[in-house]
This record gives structure tokens, sequence and C-alpha cells, in this order.
């Protein structure tokens, strides 16, 4: 079969049987589409004789795919994902018998330089909530996406994703649809419950502007200023001037408030396997990170453990 109908197949496969998540298919269909495109030229072949077989691909192809990738200075992590995709889709159309050679099999994979999680103390926590200008709509919106963040451990897409029915406001918890599409329950302080229910309850947030506005998006609970869920990339775009108004490093992202909050929770006494329910990680090793994380924690530690502390 032909590269690209094969791409096609194994797409459709992670997204109706795998279940995986907008955002790791459209990395795939990245990576894989330009590998393929890459592989075209190497092998010469040209209209109308422009079909790849996989019997076109040999080891050495997807070593000077990976060597340019270097040579363009990609992170090791970028690397890792190239061939993390190019193994599954082997894998698979190994499955589906479109192939009787792995290539991958001889390929080694980098190791990746393990990093930190960067969290914020509490102070820095309160600076950064208080730029949202909450005289405003869209501040006040703002505000309620940062107390929620800080109170959940909530991942970027799973807050952009949140729909009215997944509040439950009496019970403060949050009914969460992960990676992978697993379920889990959050619960939330009542701060976060409080700012939440307000914005919901907010006049402009019902209010079409004009009468060129679509209707507005009655299921999500976080709308740009159309009425219209509010993405990812928005969310990321307002945090960003948030950051830089509040003199933080450039290296904080919305993620680091989920590592924030999963900081903090270790360093108040919740235990680890706790934390790992509460933001939706597979293994326990993921979670466990933390532990290396925390100033706070690390001296607590030594001054139990050591003898002449």
């Amino acid at each position: 079969m032909d590269f690209f109908q094969a791409l096609d197949h194994f797409l459709h496969y992670l997204q109706m049987a795998k279940g995986v998540s907008q955002h790791t298919l459209r990395a795939y269909r990245l990576d894989l589409t330009a590998f393929g495109s890459f592989s075209l030229r190497e092998c010469a072949l040209e209209p109308p004789n422009q079909i790849l077989f996989f019997s076109h691909i040999s080891k050495r192809i997807i070593r000077r795919y990976l060597a340019c990738l270097y040579e363009k200075q990609a992170k090791t992590g970028t690397v890792l994902r190239h061939i993390s995709a190019l193994r599954s889709f082997y894998r698979y159309a190994l499955r589906e018998k479109w192939t009787q050679d792995n290539p991958m099999d001889e390929i080694d994979s980098p190791k990746k330089e393990k990093k930190l999680p960067v969290s914020l103390d509490y102070a820095q926590v309160q600076n950064l909530f208080a730029q949202p200008d909450i005289s405003t709509y869209l501040g006040f919106r703002d505000r309620a996406i940062m107390e929620l963040f800080y109170s959940s451990g909530l991942r970027l897409s799973e807050l952009a994703g949140l729909n009215r029915r997944d509040f439950d406001a009496r019970h403060r918890i949050l009914y969460i649809f992960g990676k992978g599409k697993k379920q889990r329950q959050t619960p939330i302080t009542q701060t976060a419950a409080t700012w939440l229910t307000d914005y919901l309850q907010h006049p402009e947030r019902h209010r079409e502007a004009d009468g060129h506005k679509p209707e507005v998006d009655r299921q999500a609970i976080f709308l740009n200023k159309w009425g219209k869920r509010l993405t990812p990339r928005s969310i990321d775009r307002n945090f960003s001037l948030y950051l830089k108004a509040s003199g933080l490093s450039e290296r904080i992202t919305p993620h680091t408030i989920r590592h924030t909050i999963a900081t903090h929770w270790l360093e108040n006494g919740m235990d680890l396997k706790t934390i790992q329910l509460l933001l939706g990680h597979t293994s326990l090793a993921t979670t466990t990170i933390y532990t290396h994380v925390s100033p706070k924690l690390k001296r607590a530690v030594y001054d139990k453990t050591h003898p002449r502390a």
C-alpha cells in the first residue's frame, strides 16, 4: 500500500479505536507526513511515479531523516516524538501486513534530558492572579480561569474543553475527560467555585455584542468575546500577556500552574497517590517528580532524617 494511504488508515484507527486527542492526532499527521515527503525526495520519486511504498523506505532513509532533524536544531524531545510516531506507524503497518520489515527495530532513541518542572511560590501566584482587570468581563473571565487552574491542576486542553454540565456547583466537583478520554472527578476550592459561578452568571457572558455576532455557545464554560468556546491557544496567549505584566519568568506557562498546585499539595501533606488521581496521571512515577521540585519538602526531609540536623 502507498505510504500516504496507509497513513490515512492509521490516523483513522488512532481516532476511532484508540480515542487519541485531536492534538496528538495532529502531531502524528504532521510528523509522519513530513517523513513521507522527505522519503519521496530521498528516493527521487517524481510524477507520474510519485508513489511511496514501504519497500522504498530503508534504515538509511530513516537515519538520514533523523539526522536532518538534528541539523535543523530540533530538540531531543522533538526527535523522540518523531521516532515514537514512526514506531507506532510501523507496528500498525506490520499488523495490517502492508510491510514485512520494520526498520524501526534497529533505530535507537536518544536519551532525553530530564528537566524538573518549574513551580511558583504562593506570593508569585498572588502576583499573577492580580493582573487581570476584573472590572471588565474578559478580565473577570481570565481571573476565573486562573483560580480554576490553581484549584484543580487541570491541563490546558482539559480546562478549555470544559462544558457547563461538567461543573457540579453544589458539590464543587468538576467532571474531567482527560488523556485517552479517561474520566475523573476533581474537587475545587470554594474560592474557585465562587469565581466560576459568578463568571457563568456574568451578564456580559450572555449578551450578543451586535447583529453580526453568532449565537453564544450554550455548552462551553469559557467563551471568547464572540461567544464561542475559548481555545487553548487563546488561553495561552492571554496568559502570556498577564505573565509579562507580572514580571515573572518567560518560562512560566499555563502548565506551570498545574506543576505549582501539585507542589503545594505535596508541601501541605497530600499523599502522592491522591495527587496522581487528581492530576490524572497514569503512572505514579510521573507524580513522584514533584518530590524533587519542592525546596520546602527537601528541607523538611533533610531536617527529619539527618542525624545532626
